[in-house]
């Protein structure tokens, strides 16, 4: 076998493969002289077929086989040879000369191939004692979990049915129409709807026009949907509603005691205390340890500068352009809206790929320097976890963590990722600076709070919209996920 290299600018590589004629046909007769005891042909005692006759019978599949054989597993053992890693799977290329092919499988030709692939980077690991991280740590004060635990129980609260008008605060169970241009749309309509007049769950002016309404009042109600309004063929767009009031019912006081944990099915307020508080520091955790790593990322970054490949360039890119368009579209925003133009858009988020891609190789190098990997054990939590978030497509997720190549990466990737910044924070410089939530919180571009997501975690409610920009929601997770390309 002969192994020519016709490439070698920067980190492309391409090989010519060529293998005799000679060598293939050898392969086929030793593979003929293996099977032969086992074939059965007709007329033929077993085992006393004639070679001959059996490669005429069959060589071209036997060497059709050995073709794929070669294409499969020769390019790994050549690069293992060169003592080089590719970053992605090598193009491998054939001849599409009918007339050459048949030549090759009568072993008559020489077979050749090529090999095209980028080669991952060499460059040497750092030291990281000189990198220093701020961690910021916010102190929980017992005012703050009383807040969470007050707002738990104003939304446990329980409601009795009251005779006369609704009032702010009231809950009501109304059937509703919802009609645009005189015509019912999709969506548009309810039965037995509760709704605490005063939450503005329904769009602007809705809940107002039901104050004053009684059990069995009928109304005709006038709104005008938002023009950001996510479905688009009812934004900006006026409405009517036909309102049907079942009952209303009055809000009964706020307790802060025993009966409300039951109620949430703990056995005490103490407990209730108790989780609210933890989730509250598992919130405010999750954000500092985003800025940590950040910081770790950041200073990483200004570590190395490398040549990355391409391709994985090009896969980091496809995915994050994707997603920014998506987000643009379900936010219903343009470029523009951002205060950039695509093609702004497309260089800024090509060098975060690049930032990415970079990041990947230097924490895979640090991980496989320090010998890290993730168990068995951490990657089935993780698909525990998958599984926990979509209730009812268990079969789905299953299925396509199984059947889909590479798909267990995705689950491979962040774990990886984080137990290489847990190595790294007990190698580098450290300092612990308590801050108030404020603090914390005011250079994080998501608004929503983690107190607020602590009350949702025990009400079991839908956590509301995060309010940042769709580019940069975007941008910040490209500049903090890195290790999707170190795998």
């Amino acid at each position: 076998m002969q192994v020519i290299e016709t490439l070698a600018e920067g980190l492309k590589r391409e090989l010519k493969v060529v293998i005799p004629a000679a060598d293939m046909e050898a392969r086929m007769n030793e593979r003929l002289a293996e099977t032969k005891d086992r074939i059965r042909i007709n007329g033929f005692r077993p085992g006393k077929v004639p070679v001959a006759h059996l490669k005429k019978v069959y060589g071209k599949s036997i060497m059709a086989e050995l073709v794929n054989e070669i294409v499969r597993d020769k390019p790994t053992e050549i690069l293992s040879g060169r003592g080089e890693k590719s970053a992605t799977q090598p193009e491998v290329a054939m001849t599409e000369d009918q007339q050459e092919a048949e030549r090759i499988l009568d072993a008559k030709a020489d077979f050749e191939f090529t090999l095209a692939y980028e080669v991952l980077p060499k460059f040497e690991l750092q030291d990281v004692s000189g990198i220093k991280i701020t961690r910021d740590v916010v102190k929980i004060d017992d005012a703050e979990v009383e807040e969470q635990i007050l707002k738990i129980a104003e939304n446990a609260r329980s409601y009795e049915t009251k005779e006369g008008a609704a009032e702010d605060g009231d809950r009501v169970t109304i059937d509703y129409l919802g009609k645009v241009d005189g015509e019912a749309f999709d969506g548009g309509k309810d039965e037995d709807a509760e709704l605490v007049l005063g939450s503005k769950r329904f769009i602007p002016g809705f809940e107002e026009q039901l104050v004053g309404l009684s059990a069995g009042d009928e109304k005709v109600i006038n709104v005008t949907f938002p023009a950001e309004y996510p479905a688009a063929n009812l934004a900006g767009k006026d409405a009517t509603f036909d309102i049907t009031v079942k009952s209303v019912a009055a809000a009964q006081p706020v307790e802060i005691n025993d009966d409300l944990a039951k109620k949430l099915g703990l056995e005490s307020a103490d407990k209730l205390r108790e989780i609210v508080r933890g989730q509250i520091e598992s919130q405010y955790g999750s954000v500092t340890r985003q800025k940590v790593k950040r910081q770790i990322l950041d200073q990483l970054d200004a570590q190395y500068a490398f040549d990355t490949p391409s391709r994985l360039v090009d896969a980091e890119f496809e995915n994050i352009w994707r997603q920014i368009n998506t987000d643009l579209q379900q936010a219903g925003k343009t470029f523009a809206d951002e205060e950039t133009t695509e093609e702004d858009a497309r260089v800024e988020y090509r060098k975060l790929a690049e930032r990415r891609v970079r990041l990947g190789l230097v924490l895979s190098e640090i991980g496989e320097k320090a010998g890290i990997d993730v168990t068995e054990e951490e990657m089935q939590r993780s698909l525990y976890e998958q599984l926990r978030q979509f209730p009812g497509q268990e079969k789905q997720i299953l299925d396509y963590f199984r059947n889909t190549p590479g798909a267990s990466a995705s689950l491979r990737a962040p774990i990886y990722e984080e137990k290489v910044v847990d190595h790294l924070l007990s190698s580098i410089d450290v300092t612990d600076r308590e801050v108030s939530k404020e603090e914390l919180l005011a250079d994080d571009e998501d608004e929503t709070k983690p107190a607020a997501a602590a009350s949702e975690e025990v009400t079991g409610e839908e956590p509301a919209a995060p309010k940042k920009k769709a580019a940069s929601k975007k941008k910040a997770a490209a500049e903090d996920a890195a290790s999707e390309d170190a795998e």
